[in-house]
């Protein structure tokens, strides 16, 4: 059966087009994080697209949210200087500070978590969402905003990271590529809740391990091995492990 032209549903225009100015925002005010010369040609651009962007979601007060925001770079860039300084000490593939800023998917993810938290901090709505949804997209690591990360936070190789929006990483933690921190439910009714882990002070994470659920901490210095699926509390200094049994044999000397 067909609709009647006047029973057909009105679409609503939810401004998709600024994904592509949000990708240009971001990407722009990462480089200004590292280059002065960059930050003074671009501020008026970076300022007028902010508030371009916040002007089209409606945000109240954007002025003001802007000049707070701003002030808040120096702090950024010297809490990315203490990640990129621990991925050079800790990566045995990193031969220069330099390497790390302009070469690791970690570092840049890390980044855009960075610069989008303290939006997410002032309550600017969907942005920063936007901005960690391109960096999705850029290096396969998924930060939500909302995610409380601590200083010298280390990424290697990046892909298939998963961060939930209220995890919480304490200083000197160190995770590896396919890492999950989730939660164990996924129910609307759970949105204000903490569903996802707490990881303490010098945790290594390796890769593929998954944790999750809100109330699951990780003591301080404990290492998680590689594919573990952990859904409860380890104490500090812990080493957790997954253990699984191959068989090797020798091949038939006919075999092909």
């Amino acid at each position: 059966m067909q609709l009647h032209s006047q029973e057909k549903p009105q679409l609503r225009n939810y401004n998709i087009c600024l994904k592509d100015t949000v990708e240009v925002f971001t990407k722009k005010l990462f480089y200004s994080l590292f280059d002065s010369v960059f930050k003074a040609e671009n501020y008026d651009f970076l300022k007028s697209t902010f508030l371009k962007i916040t002007d089209r979601l409606n945000v109240n007060g954007n002025q003001q949210l802007w000049e707070e925001f701003q002030s808040k770079f120096e702090a950024i860039q010297f809490k990315l200087n203490l990640d990129a300084k621990s991925i050079e000490e800790n990566d045995p593939a990193a031969e220069s500070l330099e390497e790390v800023y302009l070469a690791y998917p970690g570092f840049h993810a890390t980044a855009i978590y960075r610069l989008s938290h303290e939006l997410y901090k002032l309550k600017v709505p969907i942005l920063p969402r936007m901005m960690s949804e391109y960096g999705h997209g850029l290096t396969g690591v998924d930060i939500h905003p909302g995610a409380t990360i601590g200083d010298s936070f280390f990424i290697d190789h990046a892909t298939g990271i998963v961060i939930g929006e209220s995890s919480i990483i304490k200083n000197n933690v160190k995770i590896y590529q396919g890492v999950t921190l989730g939660g164990i439910q996924v129910k609307k009714s759970l949105a204000s809740t903490k569903r996802h882990p707490t990881i303490e002070d010098n945790v290594i994470i390796y890769a593929n391990a998954t944790i999750l659920g809100g109330d699951v901490v990780v003591g301080a210095n404990s290492i998680i091995g590689a594919n573990v699926c952990l859904t409860e509390s380890v104490p500090e200094n812990s080493i957790l492990t997954y253990q699984k049994e191959f068989k090797i044999r020798t091949r038939d000397n006919d075999s092909k």
